[in-house]
């Protein structure tokens, strides 16, 4: 297949980008390599795909390990998006990119307009012009909300999202599901659970607090860590979106879109997973415990039924394997 990735440069981005290379599908890996976090952990991720930062020119195609190559373009841009697709003639595409961060959307809602509305609309207008077979997109779990409600099932209303990032991916699988009823176009939105794993956000709670131990640094642990996160590991992720690439969105309406949540399915309270960070780092956290915070959510628990029948797959990474792989990523990564 000849496959379109946004958001190479991003933490599923990368991985995803690999395993399809590797399996030998035509990858072309996108990305704005904008500075929400540190751009050296983006060329770090490029690099694992072959690309090395002084070769990096907008809108200029770079080859990178076999079957992979880059261009640095931003959604927004949608004449040099329409000219890729036009060249390419993709099959498929993988939509990743997105402005990420639930606390970032309280005090920049801007960026989370232009890329995650804007990017998206125009993705879907290219998927749309040039016939693109299939369109796998990234929502996220935050579009459940603060529903007691779990675990957390697609059929469930998703119409009280706390956070402008959650209302945006919420307004992404509303603009897919009418591209598909009105164009015919078979999409697949993908609502995330907590990614973690090597490479992965230094924005994210793991990370943070993994960085903190090392550095003898406290640990904010909001509502006293009284939270459960459905912590789901990045091998997984992307086992799970390489199995969808091929199959076709199943739905009771007529449209050809479907929704699937994909996580884990065994949510951590936050302290019981710091204890397992601690046993693996070999340190304690130093610990102040913080009020709630806005946006944030007190559960996420995800009911992957619906994907796991569809695709007969079912995350099989215990949690300890995947901090034990993260933090000897991060040691080798920060020369620890």
């Amino acid at each position: 297949m000849r496959v379109l990735i946004t958001g190479a440069a991003g933490f599923i981005g990368m991985h995803t980008a690999l395993k399809l290379a590797h399996q030998g599908h035509e990858v072309v890996g996108l990305d704005n390599i904008n500075s929400y976090y540190d751009v050296n952990l983006k060329y770090a991720r490029l690099k694992q795909l072959g690309v090395n930062k002084g070769e990096i020119d907008y809108n200029k195609a770079v080859a990178g390990v076999k079957n992979f190559s880059f261009i640095q373009i931003d959604l927004q841009d949608a004449k040099n998006l329409t000219c890729l697709f036009e060249i390419y003639k993709f099959e498929v595409v993988v939509n990743l990119a997105a402005q990420a961060g639930v606390r970032y959307s309280i005090t920049n809602p801007a960026s989370y307009i232009e890329s995650n509305i804007l990017g998206f609309f125009n993705i879907l207008e290219a998927c749309r012009n040039f016939h693109v077979q299939h369109l796998v997109y990234a929502s996220s779990s935050s579009v459940y909300g603060n529903t007691q409600e779990v675990p957390f099932k697609e059929t469930q209303k998703t119409d009280f999202p706390i956070s402008l990032y959650a209302a945006t991916k919420k307004s992404n699988e509303l603009m897919a599901f009418t591209y598909a009823h009105l164009y015919n176009i078979r999409i697949t939105g993908l609502r995330f659970f907590t990614v973690y794993g090597p490479f992965g956000r230094p924005d994210m709670a793991y990370f943070s607090f993994t960085k903190n131990i090392c550095e003898s640094i406290p640990i904010h642990l909001f509502n006293g860590g009284n939270l459960k996160r459905d912590f789901t590991y990045i091998d997984d992720i992307v086992e799970a979106i390489n199995r969808l690439l091929l199959v076709p969105p199943f739905s009771e309406s007529k449209a050809p879109h479907s929704v699937y949540n994909i996580g884990n399915g065994k949510p951590q309270l936050v302290t019981d997973f710091l204890n397992i960070l601690e046993t693996v780092i070999g340190r304690k956290a130093i610990i102040e415990n913080k009020s709630m915070q806005a946006g944030d959510v007190n559960i996420t628990f995800a009911d992957c039924s619906e994907l796991n029948s569809l695709i007969n797959f079912e995350p099989d990474t215990p949690i300890q394997d995947g901090l034990k792989n993260f933090f000897e990523w991060y040691k080798e990564h920060f020369n620890l």
